[in-house]
Protein backbone atom coordinates (compact mmCIF):
# COMPACT_ATOMS: atom_id res chain seq x y z
CA UNK A 1 0.00 0.00 0.00
CA UNK A 2 2.66 2.48 1.06
CA UNK A 3 4.90 1.62 -1.84
CA UNK A 4 2.19 2.60 -4.33
CA UNK A 5 1.56 5.83 -2.44
CA UNK A 6 5.28 6.58 -2.66
CA UNK A 7 5.23 6.07 -6.43
CA UNK A 8 2.18 8.32 -6.71
CA UNK A 9 4.06 11.12 -4.93
CA UNK A 10 7.08 10.69 -7.22
CA UNK A 11 4.81 10.74 -10.27
CA UNK A 12 3.16 13.97 -9.10
CA UNK A 13 6.54 15.62 -8.60
CA UNK A 14 7.67 14.60 -12.09
CA UNK A 15 4.45 15.97 -13.61
CA UNK A 16 4.65 19.21 -11.64
CA UNK A 17 8.38 19.90 -11.96
CA UNK A 18 9.52 18.10 -15.15
CA UNK A 19 12.43 20.44 -15.91
CA UNK A 20 13.83 20.27 -12.40
CA UNK A 21 13.63 16.47 -12.26
CA UNK A 22 15.24 16.24 -15.70
CA UNK A 23 18.12 18.48 -14.57
CA UNK A 24 18.64 16.41 -11.43
CA UNK A 25 18.76 13.17 -13.42
CA UNK A 26 21.19 14.62 -15.96
CA UNK A 27 23.42 15.96 -13.18
CA UNK A 28 23.56 12.61 -11.40
CA UNK A 29 24.27 10.78 -14.65
CA UNK A 30 27.27 12.99 -15.33
CA UNK A 31 28.81 12.45 -11.91
CA UNK A 32 31.51 9.83 -11.54
CA UNK A 33 31.84 7.43 -8.63
CA UNK A 34 34.10 9.80 -6.70
CA UNK A 35 31.94 12.90 -7.11
CA UNK A 36 28.65 11.08 -6.51
CA UNK A 37 29.82 9.49 -3.26
CA UNK A 38 32.31 12.15 -2.19
CA UNK A 39 31.07 12.31 1.42
CA UNK A 40 31.38 8.54 1.80
CA UNK A 41 34.90 8.52 0.33
CA UNK A 42 36.01 11.31 2.66
CA UNK A 43 34.53 9.57 5.71
CA UNK A 44 36.19 6.31 4.70
CA UNK A 45 39.61 7.94 4.29
CA UNK A 46 39.29 9.69 7.67
CA UNK A 47 38.55 6.34 9.31
CA UNK A 48 41.46 4.68 7.52
CA UNK A 49 43.80 7.47 8.65
CA UNK A 50 42.62 7.25 12.25
CA UNK A 51 43.02 3.47 12.31
CA UNK A 52 46.51 3.71 10.84
CA UNK A 53 47.50 6.27 13.46
CA UNK A 54 46.06 4.12 16.24
CA UNK A 55 47.20 0.62 15.27
CA UNK A 56 50.18 1.38 13.02
CA UNK A 57 51.65 4.57 14.52
CA UNK A 58 54.95 3.92 12.79
CA UNK A 59 53.33 4.79 9.46
CA UNK A 60 52.28 8.23 10.67
CA UNK A 61 55.65 8.84 12.34
CA UNK A 62 57.50 7.98 9.14
CA UNK A 63 55.27 10.20 6.99
CA UNK A 64 55.68 13.02 9.51
CA UNK A 65 59.46 12.72 9.26
CA UNK A 66 59.38 13.47 5.52
CA UNK A 67 59.60 17.26 5.65
CA UNK A 68 61.16 20.10 3.74
CA UNK A 69 61.12 23.66 5.14
CA UNK A 70 58.67 22.39 7.83
CA UNK A 71 56.17 21.25 5.16
CA UNK A 72 55.19 17.60 5.07
CA UNK A 73 56.38 16.31 1.70
CA UNK A 74 53.49 13.81 1.24
CA UNK A 75 50.88 16.44 2.16
CA UNK A 76 52.70 19.11 0.13
CA UNK A 77 52.69 16.95 -3.01
CA UNK A 78 49.01 16.13 -2.56
CA UNK A 79 48.11 19.78 -1.94
CA UNK A 80 49.89 20.78 -5.14
CA UNK A 81 47.88 18.27 -7.15
CA UNK A 82 44.75 19.57 -5.45
CA UNK A 83 45.63 23.18 -6.31
CA UNK A 84 46.81 22.78 -9.90
CA UNK A 85 43.49 21.47 -11.30
CA UNK A 86 41.57 24.22 -9.48
CA UNK A 87 43.44 26.99 -11.35
CA UNK A 88 43.32 25.36 -14.79
CA UNK A 89 39.96 26.97 -15.50
CA UNK A 90 41.11 30.48 -14.54
CA UNK A 91 41.93 32.73 -17.48
CA UNK A 92 44.24 35.72 -17.00
CA UNK A 93 41.44 38.06 -18.02
CA UNK A 94 39.27 36.71 -15.19
CA UNK A 95 42.02 37.45 -12.66
CA UNK A 96 42.39 41.04 -13.94
CA UNK A 97 38.64 41.53 -13.68
CA UNK A 98 38.54 40.11 -10.15
CA UNK A 99 41.39 42.38 -9.04
CA UNK A 100 39.26 45.41 -9.95
CA UNK A 101 36.61 44.39 -7.40
CA UNK A 102 38.07 45.40 -4.00
CA UNK A 103 35.03 44.75 -1.79
CA UNK A 104 35.43 40.95 -1.46
CA UNK A 105 39.15 41.40 -0.86
CA UNK A 106 38.57 43.97 1.90
CA UNK A 107 35.87 41.76 3.40
CA UNK A 108 38.10 38.68 3.69
CA UNK A 109 40.93 40.78 5.13
CA UNK A 110 38.53 42.14 7.77
CA UNK A 111 37.20 38.65 8.55
CA UNK A 112 40.63 37.01 8.80
CA UNK A 113 42.63 39.68 10.57
CA UNK A 114 40.08 41.59 12.69
CA UNK A 115 37.18 39.29 13.58
CA UNK A 116 38.72 35.78 13.52
CA UNK A 117 41.64 36.37 15.96
CA UNK A 118 39.50 38.28 18.47
CA UNK A 119 36.68 35.71 18.30
CA UNK A 120 39.02 32.72 18.72
CA UNK A 121 40.79 34.40 21.65
CA UNK A 122 37.45 35.06 23.38
CA UNK A 123 36.17 31.51 22.85
CA UNK A 124 39.48 29.94 23.92
CA UNK A 125 39.54 31.87 27.18
CA UNK A 126 35.92 31.00 27.93
CA UNK A 127 36.01 27.26 27.23
CA UNK A 128 39.66 26.42 27.94
CA UNK A 129 40.13 28.54 31.06
CA UNK A 130 42.93 27.21 33.24
CA UNK A 131 44.76 25.58 30.32
CA UNK A 132 47.08 28.26 28.89
CA UNK A 133 48.84 25.87 26.49
CA UNK A 134 45.60 24.83 24.84
CA UNK A 135 44.47 28.46 24.68
CA UNK A 136 47.70 29.46 22.93
CA UNK A 137 47.36 26.71 20.32
CA UNK A 138 43.76 27.55 19.53
CA UNK A 139 44.62 31.26 19.19
CA UNK A 140 47.44 30.44 16.76
CA UNK A 141 44.91 28.60 14.59
CA UNK A 142 42.62 31.62 14.60
CA UNK A 143 45.49 33.77 13.36
CA UNK A 144 46.23 31.57 10.33
CA UNK A 145 43.98 32.12 7.29
CA UNK A 146 44.06 29.24 4.84
CA UNK A 147 46.10 29.71 1.66
CA UNK A 148 46.12 26.17 0.26
CA UNK A 149 43.23 23.71 0.51
CA UNK A 150 40.65 26.52 0.48
CA UNK A 151 40.94 26.78 -3.31
CA UNK A 152 39.83 23.18 -3.62
CA UNK A 153 36.76 23.83 -1.46
CA UNK A 154 35.94 26.80 -3.70
CA UNK A 155 36.06 24.53 -6.74
CA UNK A 156 33.68 22.05 -5.11
CA UNK A 157 31.31 24.81 -4.04
CA UNK A 158 31.31 26.37 -7.54
CA UNK A 159 32.79 29.65 -6.34
CA UNK A 160 34.47 32.37 -8.38
CA UNK A 161 37.94 30.87 -8.77
CA UNK A 162 39.55 34.05 -10.09
CA UNK A 163 38.21 36.13 -7.21
CA UNK A 164 39.14 33.38 -4.77
CA UNK A 165 42.70 33.30 -6.08
CA UNK A 166 43.09 37.07 -5.59
CA UNK A 167 41.63 36.90 -2.07
CA UNK A 168 43.88 33.99 -1.13
CA UNK A 169 47.01 35.66 -2.48
CA UNK A 170 46.30 38.90 -0.59
CA UNK A 171 45.85 37.01 2.68
CA UNK A 172 49.07 35.09 2.05
CA UNK A 173 50.99 38.35 1.72
CA UNK A 174 49.33 39.77 4.83
CA UNK A 175 50.33 36.67 6.77
CA UNK A 176 53.97 37.57 6.19
CA UNK A 177 53.37 41.10 7.49
CA UNK A 178 50.80 40.62 10.26
CA UNK A 179 51.30 37.15 11.73
CA UNK A 180 54.12 37.99 14.16
CA UNK A 181 52.69 41.24 15.61
CA UNK A 182 49.17 39.75 15.84
CA UNK A 183 50.47 36.62 17.60
CA UNK A 184 52.52 38.76 19.99
CA UNK A 185 49.46 40.89 20.79
CA UNK A 186 46.98 38.05 21.41
CA UNK A 187 49.42 35.69 23.16
CA UNK A 188 51.17 38.36 25.15
CA UNK A 189 54.51 36.88 24.13
CA UNK A 190 57.29 38.99 22.69
CA UNK A 191 59.64 37.88 19.94
CA UNK A 192 57.24 35.51 18.20
CA UNK A 193 59.31 33.36 15.80
CA UNK A 194 57.77 33.64 12.36
CA UNK A 195 58.33 30.54 10.19
CA UNK A 196 59.42 32.56 7.16
CA UNK A 197 60.59 29.47 5.26
CA UNK A 198 57.26 27.72 5.82
CA UNK A 199 55.19 30.74 4.75
CA UNK A 200 57.41 31.34 1.73
CA UNK A 201 57.26 27.69 0.65
CA UNK A 202 53.47 27.64 1.16
CA UNK A 203 52.98 30.68 -1.05
CA UNK A 204 55.42 29.28 -3.63
CA UNK A 205 54.08 25.71 -3.76
CA UNK A 206 50.37 26.33 -3.26
CA UNK A 207 49.86 29.63 -5.09
CA UNK A 208 52.70 30.71 -7.40
CA UNK A 209 53.70 27.32 -8.84
CA UNK A 210 50.15 25.98 -9.46
CA UNK A 211 49.03 29.32 -10.95
CA UNK A 212 52.11 29.48 -13.18
CA UNK A 213 51.72 25.85 -14.24
CA UNK A 214 48.02 26.37 -14.94
CA UNK A 215 48.64 29.49 -17.04
CA UNK A 216 51.39 27.74 -19.02
CA UNK A 217 49.19 24.68 -19.57
CA UNK A 218 46.34 26.83 -20.91
CA UNK A 219 48.73 28.71 -23.18
CA UNK A 220 50.14 25.51 -24.69
CA UNK A 221 47.16 23.13 -24.81
CA UNK A 222 44.23 25.37 -25.79
CA UNK A 223 45.80 26.62 -29.08
CA UNK A 224 47.00 23.13 -30.01
CA UNK A 225 44.11 20.95 -28.81
CA UNK A 226 41.21 23.40 -28.65
CA UNK A 227 39.03 24.70 -25.82
CA UNK A 228 36.55 21.81 -26.00
CA UNK A 229 39.25 19.13 -25.59
CA UNK A 230 40.89 21.15 -22.82
CA UNK A 231 37.65 21.48 -20.83
CA UNK A 232 36.13 18.05 -21.47
CA UNK A 233 39.21 15.82 -21.49
CA UNK A 234 42.25 17.37 -19.84
CA UNK A 235 40.54 19.30 -17.04
CA UNK A 236 38.23 16.36 -16.34
CA UNK A 237 41.18 13.98 -15.97
CA UNK A 238 43.07 16.42 -13.76
CA UNK A 239 39.93 16.85 -11.66
CA UNK A 240 39.92 13.11 -10.98
CA UNK A 241 43.56 13.33 -9.89
CA UNK A 242 42.61 16.22 -7.62
CA UNK A 243 39.96 14.12 -5.88
CA UNK A 244 42.45 11.30 -5.32
CA UNK A 245 44.98 13.80 -3.92
CA UNK A 246 42.38 15.03 -1.42
CA UNK A 247 41.64 11.51 -0.22
CA UNK A 248 45.34 10.69 0.21
CA UNK A 249 45.81 13.99 2.09
CA UNK A 250 43.06 13.03 4.53
CA UNK A 251 44.58 9.60 5.16
CA UNK A 252 48.02 11.10 5.82
CA UNK A 253 46.68 13.98 7.94
CA UNK A 254 44.55 11.80 10.20
CA UNK A 255 47.19 9.07 10.49
CA UNK A 256 49.59 11.60 12.03
CA UNK A 257 47.35 12.07 15.09
CA UNK A 258 45.09 9.02 15.00
CA UNK A 259 46.67 7.57 18.14
CA UNK A 260 46.00 10.74 20.16
CA UNK A 261 42.48 11.22 18.81
CA UNK A 262 41.28 7.67 19.47
CA UNK A 263 43.29 7.35 22.69
CA UNK A 264 42.00 10.60 24.26
CA UNK A 265 38.58 11.31 22.72
CA UNK A 266 37.36 13.42 25.67
CA UNK A 267 40.46 15.63 25.53
CA UNK A 268 40.00 16.05 21.79
CA UNK A 269 36.37 17.09 22.25
CA UNK A 270 37.35 19.47 25.06
CA UNK A 271 39.87 21.29 22.87
CA UNK A 272 37.56 21.15 19.86
CA UNK A 273 34.70 23.12 21.45
CA UNK A 274 36.12 26.63 20.82
CA UNK A 275 37.28 25.55 17.35
CA UNK A 276 33.85 24.28 16.36
CA UNK A 277 32.14 27.39 17.68
CA UNK A 278 34.67 29.60 15.92
CA UNK A 279 34.18 27.90 12.56
CA UNK A 280 30.39 27.92 12.94
CA UNK A 281 30.18 31.60 13.87
CA UNK A 282 32.58 32.66 11.11
CA UNK A 283 30.64 30.64 8.53
CA UNK A 284 27.29 32.04 9.65
CA UNK A 285 28.12 35.74 9.68
CA UNK A 286 30.31 35.81 6.55
CA UNK A 287 27.79 33.89 4.43
CA UNK A 288 24.83 35.93 5.67
CA UNK A 289 26.75 39.18 5.20
CA UNK A 290 27.42 38.28 1.57
CA UNK A 291 23.69 37.68 1.15
CA UNK A 292 22.70 40.96 2.83
CA UNK A 293 25.21 42.88 0.70
CA UNK A 294 23.52 41.54 -2.44
CA UNK A 295 26.58 39.67 -3.72
CA UNK A 296 26.24 36.83 -6.17
CA UNK A 297 26.68 33.30 -4.82
CA UNK A 298 30.22 32.60 -6.15
CA UNK A 299 31.57 35.74 -4.45
CA UNK A 300 29.73 35.07 -1.18
CA UNK A 301 30.87 31.45 -0.90
CA UNK A 302 34.47 32.44 -1.68
CA UNK A 303 34.52 34.97 1.15
CA UNK A 304 32.90 32.49 3.55
CA UNK A 305 35.38 29.71 2.79
CA UNK A 306 38.42 31.97 3.10
CA UNK A 307 37.09 33.70 6.19
CA UNK A 308 36.35 30.49 8.10
CA UNK A 309 39.25 28.15 7.25
CA UNK A 310 42.78 28.03 8.69
CA UNK A 311 46.38 27.38 7.63
CA UNK A 312 47.17 24.70 10.18
CA UNK A 313 50.77 24.12 9.01
CA UNK A 314 51.83 27.61 10.08
CA UNK A 315 50.02 27.33 13.41
CA UNK A 316 51.61 23.95 14.16
CA UNK A 317 55.09 25.21 13.26
CA UNK A 318 54.83 28.27 15.51
CA UNK A 319 53.31 26.31 18.42
CA UNK A 320 56.04 23.68 18.19
CA UNK A 321 58.79 26.30 18.08
CA UNK A 322 57.49 28.33 21.03
CA UNK A 323 56.02 25.69 23.33
CA UNK A 324 57.61 22.41 22.20
CA UNK A 325 56.49 19.47 20.09
CA UNK A 326 54.84 17.65 23.00
CA UNK A 327 53.05 20.70 24.38
CA UNK A 328 49.33 21.27 24.74
CA UNK A 329 49.63 24.17 22.30
CA UNK A 330 51.01 21.89 19.58
CA UNK A 331 48.25 19.36 20.26
CA UNK A 332 45.55 22.05 20.01
CA UNK A 333 46.83 23.24 16.62
CA UNK A 334 46.64 19.68 15.29
CA UNK A 335 43.12 18.95 16.54
CA UNK A 336 41.57 22.05 14.96
CA UNK A 337 41.95 21.13 11.29
CA UNK A 338 40.69 17.60 11.93
CA UNK A 339 37.25 19.11 12.52
CA UNK A 340 37.71 21.74 9.84
CA UNK A 341 37.63 19.23 6.96
CA UNK A 342 34.11 17.89 7.72
CA UNK A 343 32.93 21.44 8.40
CA UNK A 344 34.26 22.76 5.10
CA UNK A 345 32.60 19.86 3.28
CA UNK A 346 29.34 20.68 5.07
CA UNK A 347 29.74 24.32 4.03
CA UNK A 348 30.16 23.22 0.41
CA UNK A 349 26.90 21.27 0.65
CA UNK A 350 25.17 24.23 2.30
CA UNK A 351 26.36 26.56 -0.45
CA UNK A 352 25.20 24.31 -3.27
CA UNK A 353 21.79 23.87 -1.64
CA UNK A 354 21.25 27.60 -1.03
CA UNK A 355 22.93 29.16 -4.07
CA UNK A 356 19.52 29.92 -5.60
CA UNK A 357 18.90 32.54 -2.90
CA UNK A 358 21.72 34.74 -4.22
CA UNK A 359 21.77 37.59 -4.97
CA UNK A 360 19.34 38.83 -2.33
CA UNK A 361 17.63 41.40 -4.55
CA UNK A 362 16.25 38.82 -6.95
CA UNK A 363 15.46 36.17 -4.34
CA UNK A 364 15.25 32.45 -5.07
CA UNK A 365 13.99 31.46 -8.46
CA UNK A 366 11.23 28.90 -8.57
CA UNK A 367 13.26 26.64 -10.81
CA UNK A 368 16.13 26.62 -8.32
CA UNK A 369 14.25 25.73 -5.13
CA UNK A 370 14.84 22.31 -3.67
CA UNK A 371 12.25 19.58 -4.21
Amino acid sequence: MYIFKYFDIISELIDKYPKRVEKMIEKQAKLGLIEKYLTIWIALCIVIGLLLGRFAPGVGEYLDSLKFAQISIPIGVCLFFMMYPTVLGIAFGDVKKAAKNPRPIMFTVFANWVIAPALMTLLANIFLAGHPDYIAGVILLGLSPCTAMVMWWMLLAKGDMAQGLINTAVNAVLMIILYAPMAAFYLGVSGIPVPWDLIFMSVLLFILVPVGAGAMTRRVLIPSKGQVWFDNVYRKKMGEISFVALLITLIVLFSLQGNIILGNPLLVLFIAVPNLLHYSIMIAWTYLTGWFLGWDYPTAIDCTLIGSSSHFEVAIAVATTIYGIGSGAALATVIGPLFEVPLMLSLVRLGLNTCGYFPRRSGPKKEEKML
